[in-house]
Parts: C-alpha cells; structure tokens; sequence
C-alpha cells in the first residue's frame, strides 16, 4: 500500500471512530428535587433514569440530584430557565406564579381524593392547563405525581378550626398554602422544606402540614405528638422538563415522556397505598392519629375558592367539580 492510500486510510479510520463516539456519546439531563434519597420520589427518578438510558441505547442520561443539593423549590424553578437544571420535581403551587390556573388542583378541598384526582390527571382540563403553563414558561409538564392529601401535625389534637387559632404552623413558600391556615386563623410561616425539623424540634413553629408518607420520611413525628387527619389539601407534583433540554434530546423525547408519564403513575400508586398503611404504622409508634370531622374546615375555606384572589376561572373550577 503506498502512502497516500494509507494516508486515506488513517483518515477514514478517525473518521469512523469519531462518528462512532458522536452516535454513542449520551446527552446527560440533570434532574433536581427536594425530597431524600430513600423517598418514593427518588427512588422512581432513579428507576426513569434506568429505564431511558437502556431504550436510549444510551444516548440519553439522567443524573438525578435529590435532597435540595442544586437547589430549594423556588431556586430548582427558576434554575429551569437559566439552564441550571433540565428536569424537575415541583409543586402546582410552587408554578403558581408563573401560571396560576395549574395550581387549581392544589387548593383546600377541591379534589375528592384519589380516584378524582386520576379523573383530573387524564382529562382535557388538564391538557389545557398543561399546554397554558408551557405558553407561560417554555417548560413542559411531562406527568402528574400524587402526593397525598396533607394532615395538620401538633404537639396537641386539633378536632375543630377553633383548635388553630394562633397556631404557628410552617407552610411551603406559595400563595395556596396560606389560604387554610387564614380561613381557621392560625399563623402560617413559610419555611424552606429542609429547615422544617429543625423548626419543630426547637419550637420555632408549633406545627406543619404534609401527607403521611412525608411526615414518615421526614420523621417530623420524631418532634411531635400528634397527627390530624384534615386532610385539608389532595397534593400533586408535576414533573417538568425545559424546552431547552427536550430540544437536545431530538427524537429521544417521545421515548423520555412515555418513561416519565410512567414513572408518574408508578409513584403515584406506591404513596396511595401507603397512605392507607400509614396510619396503623403512626399508631404502633406511639403517635396520636386523630380522626377529624372535616365539614368545620371546609366550611371555613369554601367561601375563597370562589373568591376574586383565585388564580383559576370559574370555568376550570366547575370543569374539575364535574370530573
């Protein structure tokens, strides 16, 4: 072989290997969260990243961040539009005030429970919600998480809206958490998630609010007493990717929704279930789980779900009132 062949080998041969690198090399998506490794949060974004990189064939790797280490709430939010983060876990309410009407289901006793929860997590209203947070932020809602309905935790039963009067109870930073302490006149504080132990173990506020599965995990019934059934709030968390990230993935992203609607339905199912095992597990610990008559709150809430400070349309709260 002379050299110019062999030249035009050698060239083809690099060529060859740095198109075989292109092909193989993944495009790495960071997904960021508030919740604790060993949450059912966690545990399913790490099952999704498992998933999507073997249908990828490894062109797409999700490197899941949890426990608040690339941010709080707010910041993993805001990090969405700046590229700081691709992927994340996050409230309605924290969406709230970038696109108010997707916050609907969030609000005090307004979803019946779970099964009309997977009626909304199915329906055209929340299509259009969906589609209306994207024209807001350029951020795509990729599934709808249930998250459980959320109990009043105390170091003292609370039976009747009477009994939080002037309570300091710790609420997440966004406008649709202070509406239930305000109607049965207690004193909200919001408080970053991560600081809400600490809070309650030196008394900084006398109680919180999450489902079971949080109180567990969170072990916030290490620091107190009692667990309220109010049930006052059914919580999601939407899982949302930038447009930026989804763009850089190509024809990958059908494969990347479909896994992640999946994981969606798959948590969902597992904090359903252990809210209902939950309660006898409180009680065996020693914790006080008190039953609650909830028709005194409700009544105390309903006359600001109609209210002109709601985010969403009459249109939306009679659509999600018929699901």
């Amino acid at each position: 072989m002379n050299i110019k062949n062999i030249t035009t080998a050698i060239a083809a041969g690099i060529i060859a290997m740095a198109s075989a690198s292109a092909a193989y090399a993944a495009e790495t998506l960071k997904w960021a969260h508030v919740y604790e490794s060993g949450s059912a949060y966690h545990v399913t974004a790490e099952w999704a990243a498992t998933e999507i990189l073997k249908r990828t064939d490894g062109r797409v790797e999700l490197k899941v961040f949890p426990a608040s280490s690339l941010g709080k709430e707010v910041e993993i939010n805001e990090g969405l539009g700046i590229g700081a983060v691709d992927i994340i876990y996050t409230g309605p309410s924290f969406v709230e005030r970038y696109y108010g009407p997707i916050a609907i289901s969030d609000y005090p006793f307004i979803m019946r429970g779970y099964d009309h929860w997977l009626s909304y997590r199915s329906s055209d209203l929340f299509k259009e919600l969906s589609a209306g947070y994207h024209d807001a932020t350029g951020n795509q809602v990729m599934g709808l998480v249930y998250y459980g309905q959320r109990h009043v935790t105390s170091n003292k039963p609370i039976l009747t809206p009477a009994d939080m009067k002037g309570l300091k109870i710790r609420v997440p930073n966004s406008p649709v958490m202070l509406m239930f302490p305000n109607a049965v006149g207690a004193n909200p504080t919001p408080m970053a998630f991560s600081e809400v132990y600490l809070a309650l173990q030196q008394g900084v506020v006398d109680a919180q609010e999450n489902p079971l599965p949080t109180i567990k995990f969170k072990k916030f019934y290490e620091v107190q007493t009692n667990i309220n059934l109010t049930g006052h709030i059914l919580n999601s968390l939407l899982i949302i990717a930038s447009d930026d990230a989804l763009a850089r993935i190509g024809d990958d992203k059908a494969v990347v929704q479909e896994i992640l609607n999946d994981a969606a339905l798959k948590v969902s199912k597992e904090i359903n279930q252990s809210e209902v095992d939950l309660i006898s597990w409180f009680r065996d610990q020693g914790i006080k789980v008190n039953e609650v008559d909830k028709k005194p709150f409700q009544d105390a809430v309903k006359p600001m779900l109609t209210g002109k400070d709601v985010p969403y349309t009459m249109d939306h709260f009679e659509r999600l009132g018929k699901l």
